[in-house]
């Protein structure tokens, strides 16, 4: 691709870790580029990732963990310049559990809303979104589990597959990407080239 349309591509930094989750990884990341955004994989160093896959089995009261894809990050968060995207997409998985601990990554997520650039979070992404103070008096959405720190940070938890609230775009689980997808690019139909 010609280094000139791709400046002029708009650009999102996805944010994930290990044990972040690979669908919803891989997802976002192709997603984008289909509708020819410019995707940056962030993480706390730079190399391949271990990504991991939840789902359900009868007879447990919570989700299961097994390996799945791996993912190259891009760029540490110690190299990002908010500046240089448009969006942030925080993943879900069990990544944020530790992620939400690394104040470089709350700094740079209170920038993007001091910028007031749009933020979208998806099932455990909510907990960084909780960590960094951006959920107070905004209607959310999350995985039904990390609910309670949703709520703790002062948010309004919604029962729906994908809530909006202002710049702020959440989803519950991978299985509400229909949802959440559609939401997050009628907030971004701006960025459309004709």
């Amino acid at each position: 691709m010609d280094d000139t349309l791709a400046t002029e591509m708009p650009h999102i930094l996805i944010v994930t870790g290990d044990a972040g989750e690979s669908y919803e990884a891989l997802y976002a990341v192709h997603r984008f580029r289909e509708e020819e955004w410019r995707t940056t994989v962030a993480a706390p160093s730079i190399r391949r990732l271990h990504l991991v896959m939840h789902d359900f089995e009868p007879g447990w009261d919570t989700y299961v963990e097994r390996p799945g894809y791996g993912l190259e990050s891009d760029i540490s968060f110690d190299q990002i310049n908010v500046n240089d995207y448009d969006a942030i997409l925080i993943l879900g998985g069990r990544a944020p559990e530790y992620l939400r601990n690394d104040r470089r990554l709350l700094d740079i997520v209170r920038e993007f809303d001091a910028k007031q650039k749009w933020i979208f979070a998806i099932c455990h992404g909510i907990q960084i979104l909780a960590a960094s103070g951006l959920t107070k008096g905004k209607r959310i959405t999350c995985y039904q589990h990390v609910r309670v720190e949703a709520e703790q940070g002062g948010g309004t938890f919604v029962d729906q597959q994908a809530v909006r609230d202002g710049r702020l775009v959440t989803g519950q689980t991978w299985q509400s990407h229909p949802e959440f997808y559609r939401e997050v690019f009628a907030c971004l139909a701006s960025f459309r080239r004709s």
